[in-house]
């Protein structure tokens, strides 16, 4: 759904910037195959099941956001990604779309998942009795069997209650035919008190085990008479732990949902994301946002890429504090000011994007751990001191003992730095790893905007192969421009900001990059495409 927290410190960091550096062969060989849409029309135009007109908030049409893709191991010429279709402005859409190919991204046709909303044939029998979804997620078992994550929720409080949270549930279904047809949902959760929101799910299949799926989230606590908007989920005494759940058999049950880990009151969790090494350790990555910490001075706002282990399969996890890995937007030893996030550069309206959810990546034949987020850590030479003068970009940084230890983090977006301040935001990153051990990372940025009525905005895809050293970020290089020509950023579908996914999709094939990612496209607020760039 998307509850944030909106605020920040940044720490004083001294860093070295970054230089341009020389491409390797294997950098100079890449190249991109076709744009290739993926969605159209919406196939909930004729619903009424959820009464658009009787809700809150505006609906945008024919707007597919937020994708996310995988391929099937048993055959990779099947890619299926999962899209919100027709998003609302103050959470949630009409329902899940999945995008399906048998023809490695060739051509493709669209599938709803089925009766997770109303309007997808949902019903209190079969758990999908709410008007909304988001937070689409998929993954691939070992066997080719598929399984998508989805948050669903009604955006009206129950009867009688002041504020709060609709009512909300995690759905989990299952495909076995490469995402043509889908089982029905199972719950794993549902929440009908108005003090809680299961928030930002994923969804991880075991690639060593075909048995073992791992569903993870947050699920935001409000305290006791509490009045909250659901999309501005902060009060002092809120929290948000990590939820976790598992099926053991296949997905034919899954085990009931319990907290992995709690990060204390007043504090949370955000971006849960679970990857599993080849020695079948489970590492569950996440933004620990602590706003108050015993440990280190009270009061703060301190963003952490941190993360838990298992080493029996989701069983039990680690005791004690998060491995914290990096500060993500480090605050500042002085004043605090707001979170720096990313803007219309002639406007200042707000560009939702995913500035408080890290991204990461395990290569599967040697473990190696990366991940990709917003940090601003790199604009104004380090200078905090004055935040009109920072810019959020795109930083890197990687483990390869499993996550006990971390490089410094290091920019690595291309965007030119000639250009005014505002057109050099860089945001949304996405990270891969292909089969030969390169690392791909795609993101956004503005730097063909022009003073025209329009915000000019392009999607673009870098690598790096850890021989080259990608701790230096002169080796990330080949940028390669995934849109064909600019598409405007303020077509797109409102949501506290102009809105295209708090994520966007990235896969491999091989040694190709699978990039899935929305814009919007003619008279839509948004179409998902996909792209394939490979050697």
């Amino acid at each position: 759904m998307g509850s944030r927290i909106r605020s920040l410190q940044i720490a004083v960091t001294l860093v070295i910037a970054a230089t341009a550096g020389v491409l390797t062969a294997s950098a100079s060989s890449f190249k991109a195959g076709n744009l290739v849409r993926v969605t159209g029309a919406s196939p909930f135009a004729s619903c009424t099941a959820d009464n658009v007109a009787g809700q809150p908030g505006t609906v945008f049409l024919n707007s597919e956001v937020e994708p996310w893709v995988d391929v099937n191991p048993t055959n990779p010429k099947n890619i299926v990604g999962s899209v919100q279709q027709d998003r609302w402005d103050n959470g949630g859409a009409r329902g899940l779309v999945a995008g399906v190919s048998f023809n490695g991204g060739k051509t493709w046709q669209t599938v709803v998942i089925p009766k997770i909303t109303v309007c997808s044939g949902g019903t209190v029998a079969n758990g999908g009795d709410f008007k909304r979804a988001t937070d689409p997620w998929l993954s691939f078992s070992p066997n080719g069997h598929l399984y998508q994550f989805s948050l669903v929720l009604d955006i009206e409080t129950p009867p009688g209650s002041e504020g709060g949270f609709g009512k909300n549930a995690m759905l989990v279904s299952k495909s076995t035919d490469g995402g043509l047809t889908w089982s029905d949902p199972i719950t794993v959760i549902r929440d009908e008190e108005p003090r809680f929101l299961n928030d930002k799910n994923s969804i991880t299949a075991d690639p060593t085990d075909s048995n073992f799926v791992y569903a993870v989230w947050d699920r935001l606590e409000l305290p006791v008479g509490e009045v909250i908007e659901p999309e501005n989920a902060v009060a002092i005494g809120f929290r948000g732990p990590v939820m976790f759940s598992r099926t053991t058999n296949g997905g034919q049950s899954w085990e009931p949902a319990r907290i992995i880990y709690d990060p204390g009151g007043v504090n949370q969790t955000i971006g849960n994301q679970i990857v599993v090494q080849p020695n079948g350790t489970v590492i569950n990555f996440f933004n620990e946002i602590l706003n108050f910490r015993n440990d280190d001075g009270g009061f703060q706002f301190d963003f952490n890429l941190a993360l838990v282990r298992s080493t029996d399969k989701g069983a039990s996890w680690t005791h004690g504090p998060a491995v914290r890995a990096a500060k993500m937007q480090p605050r500042t030893l002085f004043t605090p000011f707001p979170f720096i996030g990313v803007y219309d550069p002639e406007t200042g309206d707000p560009v939702r994007t995913e500035d408080v959810i890290p991204e990461v990546a395990i290569d599967p034949s040697n473990g190696n751990l990366y991940a990709v987020w917003q940090d601003s850590r790199f604009s104004n030479n380090g200078n905090f001191s004055n935040p009109n003068l920072l810019i959020d970009e795109i930083v890197f940084a990687q483990s390869t003992d499993g996550g006990l230890t971390w490089s410094t983090p290091v920019k690595i977006n291309r965007t030119p730095t000639n250009i005014a301040l505002g057109n050099r935001q860089a945001f949304t990153p996405s990270v891969d790893v292909a089969a030969d051990g390169t690392i791909a990372v795609t993101y956004y940025d503005f730097r063909n905007n022009t003073s025209a009525p329009t915000l000019l905005t392009d999607y673009f895809v870098i690598h790096c192969h850890p021989s080259a050293g990608c701790t230096n970020p002169a080796s990330w290089g080949m940028e390669i421009r995934l849109t064909n020509t600019s598409f405007d950023m303020r077509q797109a579908p409102l949501a506290r900001g102009f809105f295209v996914g708090d994520y966007e999709g990235l896969a491999s094939d091989g040694a190709d990059f699978l990039a899935f990612f929305s814009q919007p496209h003619g008279s839509d607020p948004s179409s998902v495409f996909f792209r394939r760039v490979g050697p």
